[in-house]
């Protein structure tokens, strides 16, 4: 299985910081992107599990997947 890099951020939370006010639900840092990893076998793959974990409809947004270089000392 490929490692993907997945950039995750929630939009929610960025409108209500850039207004002065807090999400009711998750806390500020998600304004910010996190960059999270994923084991599949495809980016569509990798896309399905960060949307699965992270969902679009509670204001989370996946800005960008990337597939990283496997290293031959892992």
């Amino acid at each position: 299985m490929a490692k993907f890099e997945v950039t995750v951020y929630n939009a929610q939370v960025r409108e209500k910081v850039e207004q002065g006010e807090h999400h009711p639900r998750f806390r500020d840092d998600w304004a910010d992107f996190r960059y999270v990893e994923f084991r599949a076998e495809t980016e569509q793959q990798a896309r399905d599990m960060a949307e699965a974990r992270y969902p679009p409809d509670e204001g989370f947004v996946i800005d960008s997947i990337f597939k990283q270089e496997e290293s031959k000392f892992e």
